[in-house]
C-alpha cells in the first residue's frame, strides 16, 4: 500500500520535471521576441501614472523616483493617493516634489470608502484628477527603468490592444531570509507559471505591478468603481479590458517588486493572500499547479516506507530540474543570481502553503481581516466606514 501510494506522489513529481524544462525552454523564447517600437518623430500621448499609497514601506522613496526618471517625451503626470491625512506616505511624496519640481505631481488625500477593497476606493477617490490620455495604475512597490513608459505605450500602440500589464520579478529590499525567500518565489514559480499559462492559452493575466489602458477604455468598462469589492482587482480590470474588444498585452521585460517581508508569518500570510486570490479567479488551474510542486511530491514519495531509490532519484531530479529554470529565468530577463541552496526550502513552503490555501477563504491585507466568497468578493470580518472628506494639492 506504501509503495503504491508512494507512486501516486511520483507521477506529478515527475511531471513538475517536465513542467520545469518547458517553462524553462518558454522564458528563452518569450525573453526574446521583438519588442514593438514607437517611430520616432512619432508624438507621445500624455501619461497619468496612479499611485496608490498606504503607509511607509522599504524603499518607497526610491521605488517611486523610479517613475519620476522615465525617458518619455510626451507630457506625464503623476496622482498619488492617501485615504489618510496623517498617512506617513504624504512625507514621501513632499521630497518627490522637492527633488522634482518640473514633474507634474498630484497628491489626493480621501478617506471616502466606496467599497470593500480599499485599494481600489483610494483609485476611484484619484481618477476626477486623470489629466491625460493614458492612464496607468502601478503599485507602489514596484521599481522601473528609464525606458519602461517609452515601451508601455508602444505595446498599448499595437492595434487589438486594449490594455498592457507587466511581468515583475523579486528585488529583497534587505539580505534577510524571509526578503530571499520571497524573491525567489516570484522569480521560480509566479514568472514560469505565467509564462506557460500564457504561452498554452491557460491563462489571460493583470497584473497591479502595471495596468496601462486608454482613459477612454477605462470609462467604457465603469471606471474603478466597477471594481469596488473585487479582490482580484488588476485580474477583473484585465478581464473587463478584454471584453471591451482587445486583448491585454505582456511586454518581453520584466519590473522590480520589492521584496520586504521580515518575518515568516508576513511572508505566509502574503502569499496566502496571493494564493487564495489565484484560487478563487481560476480554481481548476489553481488546483492544475498541484504538479508545479516536484520537489516537495518526489520527498514525501521518498519518505514512504519502502519508497526505495528511485523516489529520491526524482526527488533529486526535480531539484536539479528546480535550479535550472531558475538559471534561466535570471539569464533570460537579465535578473541578479539567487542564493540556490534556499531552493529546496521555498518550494517546501510554497507546498505547504498551496494545500492551506484550500483551508479557508480568510485573508488578511494592508492590516485588515476578509472573507473571500467564491465570486472573488471581499466581505470585510468589521465592517468598514463610508467617511468622507478630500483634499487634493
Amino acid at each position: 500500500m506504501t509503495a503504491w501510494i508512494s507512486s501516486l506522489f511520483l507521477v506529478p513529481a515527475l511531471a513538475g520535471c517536465l513542467y520545469a524544462l518547458l517553462a524553462a525552454v518558454l522564458a528563452g523564447r518569450f525573453a526574446a521576441r521583438e519588442a514593438p517600437a514607437l517611430p520616432a518623430d512619432a508624438p507621445r500621448p500624455g501619461v497619468s501614472i496612479l499611485k496608490p499609497l498606504c503607509g511607509i514601506e522599504p524603499d518607497l522613496f526610491e521605488n517611486l523616483e523610479t517613475f519620476c526618471r522615465q525617458s518619455y517625451a510626451g507630457p506625464v503626470q503623476i496622482v498619488f493617493g492617501v485615504q489618510n491625512a496623517a498617512d506617513p506616505a504624504i512625507a514621501i511624496v513632499e521630497r518627490l516634489r522637492a527633488a522634482y519640481p518640473a514633474l507634474r505631481l498630484d497628491l489626493v488625500i480621501d478617506a471616502s470608502q466606496h467599497g470593500s477593497n480599499r485599494k481600489v476606493s483610494n483609485l476611484i477617490n484619484m481618477s476626477s484628477l486623470i489629466a491625460h490620455e493614458t492612464v496607468v495604475l502601478a503599485d507602489s512597490d514596484m521599481s522601473v527603468r528609464p525606458d519602461y513608459l517609452e515601451r508601455v505605450v508602444a505595446e498599448l500602440s499595437r492595434p487589438g490592444v486594449t490594455g498592457v500589464t507587466c511581468l515583475y520579478h523579486g528585488e529583497p529590499a534587505e539580505r534577510g531570509l524571509c526578503a530571499q525567500l520571497s524573491a525567489l518565489a516570484i522569480d521560480v514559480q509566479f514568472v514560469p507559471n505565467v509564462l506557460v499559462g500564457t504561452s498554452l492559452g491557460l491563462a489571460k493575466p493583470c497584473f497591479g505591478s502595471t495596468i496601462a489602458m486608454t482613459r477612454e477604455s477605462l470609462e467604457r468598462i465603469g471606471g474603478f468603481r466597477a471594481f469596488k469589492d473585487d479582490l482580484a482587482d488588476d485580474y477583473m480590470i484585465g478581464e473587463a479590458l478584454r471584453r471591451d474588444g482587445g486583448t491585454v498585452a505582456i511586454p518581453t521585460f520584466t519590473i522590480g517588486h520589492a521584496c520586504v517581508d521580515t518575518e515568516l508569518s508576513g511572508l505566509w500570510r502574503h502569499e496566502l493572500r496571493w494564493n487564495r486570490t489565484i484560487r478563487n479567479v481560476d480554481p481548476a488551474g489553481y488546483a492544475g499547479s498541484f504538479v508545479t510542486h516536484a520537489f516537495p511530491l518526489a520527498l514525501v514519495a521518498a519518505l514512504m516506507p519502502g519508497a526505495g531509490n528511485a523516489a529520491l532519484a526524482v526527488a533529486a531530479l526535480a531539484l536539479a530540474c528546480r535550479v535550472l529554470l531558475c538559471l534561466r529565468i535570471e539569464r533570460a530577463f537579465g535578473l541578479a543570481p539567487h542564493a540556490y541552496w534556499l531552493l529546496p526550502i521555498r518550494d517546501m513552503l510554497s507546498f505547504i502553503n498551496f494545500t492551506w490555501s484550500f483551508v479557508s477563504g480568510a485573508v488578511t491585507w494592508k492590516g485588515h481581516d476578509y472573507r473571500v466568497v467564491a465570486d472573488g468578493t471581499l466581505i470585510p470580518e468589521h465592517g468598514l466606514g463610508h467617511e468622507t472628506g478630500a483634499t487634493s494639492v
